[in-house]
């Protein structure tokens, strides 16, 4: 397979459900050729064969909007056909403003993004990556859906009459949805209140079962995880299933981030310089996988809770006259460091192709 540093064309590509825009570049990001094709099998063949018989003998690299959404299809047939695929972000909206909005313009800007970059950028794997990310958005909806059910019956519970209300309101909020469950509306009682009992036992339902599907959930992630990183669980304090699953989502495999340096840029944790003239200073960096800046930040506070070497630094570092803010990103930094390192030398990580 060959690169981008190597290929005599690219061909960046606006992806959306029905139909991808392919725009052929040469190396000065100039559109040489403009073309639609219906998003499927059928038209992944016709776009790399239009691509193979415009380029001629000159190499091609597809940069390609969307590689884990409307662009994925197009991806792994273009990778199962040997081609150099590099995933692009979504449109900026500054380019936007200034060159306007189309398909083809987009497409030409993703073949230009990627001319720019001092390094590719690999598309994540698929196999097991792809299994523990499925597995982690289901159980992120299950969770989510329960919290929001709750919500409900507990607003339910405030409006309910004053008789239901002190039935429930002592009954303690982890076993609240298990008692509502199995409730049921008293003889000869009117239409409200078999409607309140009936919304109750429906709301403790479905809280009851979505706790035990994301609970199911997390038991698959946690040995899915165990599976890929065997025994880096155990090791690292602070270092759960789920931080763990999300670590390996944001570096799904050997290669596709380049160094230390760019996964802490890609986690949020590594400061921007933001230096002019007489002025040295850094900002915090709020961009990046702010799902992977989140797992770091979990990970932080259980290690300055009840590890102690995390909790000597702390201290050193009050003493130094640091915040508790400034000591949490400062852990969360060597946090990247140290856990971007321990994922290299996972030797379970290779890339997998499907």
């Amino acid at each position: 397979m060959r690169s981008s540093a190597t290929a005599g064309l690219v061909v960046g590509v606006d992806t959306h459900r029905d139909t991808h825009t392919a725009a052929l570049c040469d190396r000065a990001g100039q559109a040489m050729a403009v073309r639609q094709f219906r998003a499927g099998p059928d038209g992944y063949a016709a776009a790399l064969a239009w691509a193979r018989q415009e380029a001629g003998e000159a190499g091609l690299a597809w940069a390609i909007e969307g590689t884990r959404h409307y662009g994925l299809g197009l991806a792994r047939y273009l990778t199962a056909a040997g081609e150099h695929v590099e995933e692009i972000d979504a449109s900026k909206h500054a380019g936007k403003r200034r060159n306007g909005k189309s398909d083809a313009i987009d497409a030409v800007r993703a073949a230009r993004e990627m001319l720019a970059r001092p390094a590719a950028a690999q598309m994540r794997a698929d196999g097991d990556r792809e299994a523990l990310r499925l597995l982690m958005c289901d159980r992120d909806n299950a969770v989510a859906s329960a919290k929001t059910a709750r919500t409900l019956l507990t607003s339910v519970i405030v409006t309910a009459p004053a008789a239901v209300r002190e039935q429930l309101r002592n009954i303690p909020r982890d076993r609240r949805a298990t008692v509502c469950a199995s409730l049921t509306s008293p003889p000869g009682a009117d239409r409200q209140t078999r409607v309140l009992y009936q919304t109750l036992a429906r709301l403790g339902q479905r809280i009851t079962t979505l706790a035990r599907t994301a609970a199911d959930l997390e038991k698959q992630i946690r040995a899915l995880v165990e599976d890929m990183i065997p025994g880096l669980v155990a090791a690292e304090a602070g270092l759960g299933a789920l931080t763990a699953a999300q670590l390996l989502l944001s570096y799904s495999h050997h290669g596709r981030i380049r160094s230390e340096a760019a996964f802490g840029m890609l986690s949020g944790t590594a400061p921007v310089p933001v230096s002019s003239g007489r002025t040295d200073r850094h900002r915090l960096n709020r961009l990046g996988d702010r799902q992977l800046n989140r797992a770091l930040q979990v990970i932080a506070v259980a290690r300055m809770r009840s590890h102690p070497p995390t909790q000597a630094y702390v201290q050193r570092r009050l003493a130094e006259g640091k915040t508790s803010r400034e000591i949490r990103r400062c852990i969360k930094r060597y946090l990247a460091r140290h856990l971007y390192r321990a994922l290299r030398n996972q030797p379970g990580l290779e890339l997998q192709r499907t």
